[in-house]
Formats: structure tokens, sequence, C-alpha cells
């Protein structure tokens, strides 16, 4: 029988924090002013893996105008 691997569909802030090298309040700050999306469920926030792909996609773009 072969073993079924569960995926994880959603991170944690501290999660999302480790991953982009940022510290934890950055990352909360980053969440509560909207910048990197979340939903809340229950009590915690969760955060979509492509909704961080959002938020590093965007900052990039950004970059690349102050080289121009």
């Amino acid at each position: 029988m072969a073993a079924v691997v569960i995926e994880r569909k959603w991170h944690t802030t501290a999660e999302v924090a480790e991953m982009l090298g940022f510290g934890l309040s950055k990352t909360k700050m980053l969440v509560l002013t909207g910048e990197i999306r979340s939903v809340k469920v229950g009590r915690n926030r969760r955060i979509l893996p492509a909704w961080v792909d959002e938020y590093v996609e965007r900052v990039a773009v950004g970059a690349e105008g102050w080289a121009a």
C-alpha cells in the first residue's frame, strides 16, 4: 500500500517569517497592513503559499523599477 503524503495548504505567520528571512514582528506587520494576504481561522492567521509568492513577486517588481 502506497503512503499518502499530505502537503501543507496553509502557513503560519512564523513559518512565513522563516521562509522570507524576516523577523516575526515584521511579518506580522506585513500581514496586518495587508502587504501579505491572510485569513483568520479561529484565533490564528493562516497564509496560502500563493500569497507568499504574490508578495515576493510584488516586491521584486518594485525593485526592478528602482534599477531603471
